[in-house]
């Protein structure tokens, strides 16, 4: 087995360990501390990543991303029941719940850069610390990136689509978001597979820019 594909095997274990239970506890914790004890009721506000497993979500992100080495990864976790009825705040406690998660995934990835940034910049430590190591922090800092960008995305069922309901007049919101909620499917299909931006799907250009700026940023590359 290749350093790279070991890497991807390692950070999938990673991500169904640790990423998918932070995200998933990140939404279960605001959505308590705004007074919906729904997730804990439920036995979800906890970091064990039993509770948070989906097999197909799982099956598909060690999947896709093992199969690319790290340069694609698709998958989920459990969601987290969530009654925005409970919340304070009202759209924008749900908006801010929903926002939980991909800031996680942020925290982590930046978590992991910290490091690599450091090893990168010293050449004595590149020269000590095993490539895999440095394969596995840079892989998992790309697949938290990952799915920060696109669970931002504004379509049902993804995060990013109650942050915008959340700041969308009212009526407005109680328009669209019924008609955006029923077609979620095709917009997603749309989006990520179908409508072309230079040469590839339009959602796929926005995270790979996105990506791209964030790893600039942080790790330097």
């Amino acid at each position: 087995m290749s350093d790279e594909l070991l890497a991807a095997v390692i950070v999938v274990a990673i991500m169904l360990l640790v990423g998918f239970p932070v995200h998933e506890f990140s939404h279960a914790l605001a959505a308590y501390r705004l007074g919906d004890s729904t997730a804990r009721f439920m036995g979800r506000l906890t970091l064990n990543p039993i509770v948070h497993f989906d097999p197909l979500g799982g099956i598909l992100l060690g999947i896709t991303f093992i199969a690319s080495q790290g340069t694609f990864g698709f998958g989920w976790a459990k969601p987290t029941p969530v009654n925005p009825r409970n919340l304070e705040g009202g759209r924008y406690g749900e908006a801010i719940v929903a926002a939980a998660g991909p800031i996680s995934n942020l925290v982590l990835a930046i978590a992991a850069a910290i490091p690599l940034r450091y090893i990168l910049s010293n050449l004595t430590l590149v020269d000590q610390v095993p490539t895999l190591a440095l394969q596995v922090l840079y892989l998992f800092v790309v697949i938290n990136l990952v799915l920060m960008v696109f669970n931002l995305f504004p379509i049902p069922p993804l995060d990013g689509s109650k942050v915008l309901f959340a700041f969308l007049p009212p009526q407005v919101a109680w328009r669209w978001r019924p008609v955006l909620e029923q077609y979620r499917c095709v917009l997603l299909m749309l989006v990520f597979l179908v409508l072309p931006a230079r040469g590839m799907p339009i959602g796929t250009r926005i995270v790979g820019s996105v990506i791209d700026a964030f790893l600039s940023f942080l790790v330097g590359l």
